[in-house]
This record gives structure tokens, C-alpha cells and sequence, in this order.
């Protein structure tokens, strides 16, 4: 199990879960899924890959880490400055979409974000107390002030 208190909190999602979703688009619609989360070998970075049974809703794939720089930065680079390492998330899905979150998890709540112009997101994922459901909740912003609701996504492990 990793050491590093960041990632430490991931442990959390590691697991095969089963989701519902909505969404304000396909009203009265539940969609079905899967996620499965786990790490990679040497606990550096966490993978989340989901899945659903409606055409509609993209698969995916998520990849979590301390994302600091590049691992492989020139040595010769070791009096830059640079920004502290941040939890992060690249996301990837089937229709070709990729995205960069700012990822947080504690004890009550897994949150991970995005401010672009006109098109910012948030997920707010709340850990139930027996810790086998999270009850998400993403947001949208397309003019940077206003928030509406977007997906309403509810995981439960398995096993």
C-alpha cells in the first residue's frame, strides 16, 4: 500500500463497483454501468475505467496520480522552480474527449474539478458511512458564474 498521504486517500475508490446515473438531458432514463479501479503496479497512479450500457453515455478511462512534471525532466533542470505536485486526473473517453481535473479525496468526500471558460466542471462524491456507496454529483458551467446540475451518478461496490 503506498505511503504517500495524497495517494493513500485513493484507496478509498479501489474496487469493482456498479453505477446508476441520470442526467438532466434523458429525463426518467437510469443508466446502467460498471467502474473498476485500480492501481497500477507500484502504486504511483490510480486507473478508473468505466463503463454503460447506454450509447449515449461515453466509456472511459481516468488516469490519478501526483502529477507534479515530467519524471523524466532533464536532471540539469533542478533549480527551476516549480509548482508543488497536485492530485490529478487525465481523462479519456470513447467519443475522443480528453480533460485534466484537480483531484481531491477524504474521509467523507471524493471531488475533482475544472475551470475552463465556458465549459468548467465539478463531481462531488460523498462516501456513505459503510463506505460501499458514493453518491456523485457533477456540475456545469458554460458562462464561468452560474451552475447547473449535470450527471447524478451513484456507485456501489461489489463484493
Amino acid at each position: 500500500m503506498t505511503t504517500e498521504p495524497a495517494l493513500g486517500q485513493l484507496n478509498r475508490l479501489v474496487g469493482t463497483w456498479t453505477t446508476d446515473a441520470t442526467h438532466p438531458a434523458l429525463p426518467g432514463v437510469i443508466v446502467h454501468g460498471t467502474a473498476d479501479i485500480a492501481w497500477l503496479e507500484g502504486e504511483r497512479f490510480l486507473i478508473h475505467r468505466a463503463r454503460t450500457d447506454h450509447a449515449d453515455f461515453p466509456d472511459s478511462i481516468s488516469i490519478i496520480g501526483i502529477m507534479d512534471r515530467d519524471r523524466a525532466d532533464n536532471p540539469q533542470n533542478t533549480g527551476s522552480k516549480l509548482a508543488p505536485p497536485t492530485l490529478c486526473m487525465h481523462h479519456f473517453d470513447s467519443r475522443g474527449v480528453f480533460r485534466v481535473y484537480d483531484v481531491s479525496v477524504d474521509d467523507r468526500v471524493w471531488l475533482f474539478w475544472r475551470n475552463a471558460p465556458g465549459f468548467s466542471q465539478k463531481f462531488t462524491g460523498t462516501f456513505a458511512d459503510h463506505s460501499d456507496t458514493i453518491e456523485g454529483r457533477s456540475e456545469l458551467s458554460q458562462d464561468d458564474v452560474n451552475w447547473k446540475d449535470d450527471l447524478a451518478i451513484t456507485y456501489r461496490r461489489r463484493g
